[in-house]
């Protein structure tokens, strides 16, 4: 870093800037390559172009230096500095100059060299960015702590990080556009809220100086989209972010990206059908087809009907004994205790065959399955089953052992709901500090009229997660990480 810094004063001293604010630049290097494709070896094509790029390989010989260059889309391109078509000065100064990883524009006639490489002879360059910090060293991986911490070195060094980046870009365009072709409405909802509603999660707090009272960074859009669908916006989505003040782990992060999307008239069938057919045109998107193809090689088939399994279906499995809905609350705290898994005092029923299925079941579903039908207690914002008043019509969604997408036939009641909320309110007053909040304007809302709807939510993460295989802190371009 000295010598380069001392690079850095000399130019200065030398009244070059290193780091001018603009460059002719005339070509991308994409564009100079796609239009000059198998020329044969030792040919000069009489085109002049002005291109630039970050230099990843460099080679000084004696009257001939090259640099290959790179672009942030991964092209490459070689740079020919020659003392014939430069000058003394101009090559004694690249030589002194030039460092892996500076931006670097060069002008001069494309070409192929003897070897065959496509290049540009230059006849003039300029340093368009001096690098103060050396690359790592390009044939030494680096430590997935060094990847999340410095991801912009990451996007440097690796081709998978910016795939993920731009992949990542064609998921969330996909969704959009496929929700667009079904008549939904993308709107913006709070961040900041009076309430923190809409999930079971603990928020985080902030202090609005203006308004003088605290705020919270929401958990979920879903109290305000379902507002929207009261107004008339019968088929509504957003695509945001959201913050729970929560565990770290290779599939959870505080700040993540999630969709949410109402219709009105649907149920969580409808939802259902919906989910599948995103995920699946997300898949072809990125991979031409509904088989994604993960970071360790594997190869797995998203497409088909995907199974559908009962709650208490898979509970019973995971203990080897019947369980269901009326299964009394001493037995399911024996099968805990038997299986080692912790139970709260205050846990109901329906919370500790929820721990029962998360800590015994649903890391096994690796195939796409619908997990239909959970504890109505274990869900204050669902409708109650038409055929099972103590099930829910709700579904969790696991692919490859992880939950990815949630949705529910919608609780439009307002006096059940009300009373689901104040039992939720009870909770927090007896120290839950994941229960809900008593949102008196939500509940006004609903008693001007919410249709009958289906709603369902969705990480973008998780959806990232799916397809690559990745953790989630790989699938997110700047995740949160401790101090250093």
């Amino acid at each position: 870093m000295r010598v380069r810094r001392a690079k850095r004063t000399a130019m200065l001293d030398a009244g070059v800037e290193p780091y001018p604010v603009v460059l002719p630049i005339t070509h991308s290097l994409r564009e100079v390559r796609d239009t000059h494709q198998g020329l044969p070896s030792d040919t000069a094509t009489g085109e002049r172009v002005g291109v630039a790029g970050r230099v990843v390989n460099l080679r000084n010989t004696g009257k001939l230096c090259f640099a290959t260059l790179r672009s942030g889309d991964g092209t490459e391109l070689q740079a020919m500095v020659s003392l014939a078509s430069v000058g003394d000065e101009e090559l004694a100064r690249w030589k002194a100059q030039v460092d892996l990883g500076d931006h670097i524009f060069v002008r001069g006639e494309v070409i192929t060299s003897r070897r065959g490489e496509l290049s540009v002879l230059a006849d003039e360059w300029v340093m368009a960015a001096k690098t103060l910090r050396p690359l790592p060293v390009a044939h030494k991986e680096l430590s997935e702590e060094t990847r999340v911490r410095q991801r912009y070195v990451d996007l440097i060094m690796r081709p998978q990080a910016r795939d993920t980046v731009r992949m990542r870009a064609d998921v969330i365009r996909t969704i959009r556009q496929s929700l667009y072709n079904q008549g939904f409405t993308e709107v913006e909802t709070p961040m900041l809220q009076l309430m923190p509603g809409g999930g079971t999660a603990r928020p985080f707090v902030t202090h609005s100086n203006a308004l003088d009272t605290d705020l919270y960074l929401r958990i979920a859009p879903e109290l305000y989209l379902k507002r929207a669908v009261v107004g008339g916006i019968d088929r509504v989505f957003e695509i945001n972010r959201n913050f729970r003040n929560e565990g770290i782990d290779s599939t959870h992060s505080p700040e993540f990206a999630m969709l949410e999307a109402y219709q009105a008239y649907g149920s969580y069938d409808t939802m259902a059908e919906l989910t599948q057919g995103l995920v699946t045109s997300c898949a072809r998107a990125v991979f031409g087809s509904t088989v994604v193809r993960h970071v360790d090689g594997s190869e797995h088939e998203l497409g088909g009907k995907w199974r559908e399994l009962a709650f208490f279906d898979a509970v019973s499995e995971a203990v080897g004994t019947e369980v269901t809905g009326q299964t009394p609350i001493a037995e399911l705290r024996r099968l805990a205790a038997e299986h080692q898994v912790p139970i709260k005092d205050s846990a109901g029923a329906g919370d500790i065959a929820l721990e029962l299925f998360e800590k015994l079941a649903e890391h096994t579903l690796i195939e796409p399955t619908f997990v239909r039908d959970y504890p109505i207690d274990v869900r204050p914002l669902t409708r109650e089953h038409r055929d099972n008043p103590a099930l829910a019509e709700s579904w969790d969604l696991y692919v490859f052992g992880v939950e990815l997408a949630t949705a529910y036939s919608e609780l439009v009641d307002p006096v059940v709901q009300r009373e689901r909320l104040e039992a939720q309110s009870r909770l927090g007053a007896a120290g839950d500090e994941e229960a809900m909040r008593l949102d008196e304007d939500f509940l006004r809302a609903l008693e001007y009229g919410m249709p009958p709807s289906g709603g369902m939510g969705m990480g973008i993460d998780r959806l990232l997660m799916t397809l690559t295989g990745l953790g989630i802190r790989e699938t997110i371009l700047f995740p949160l990480v401790r101090p250093e």
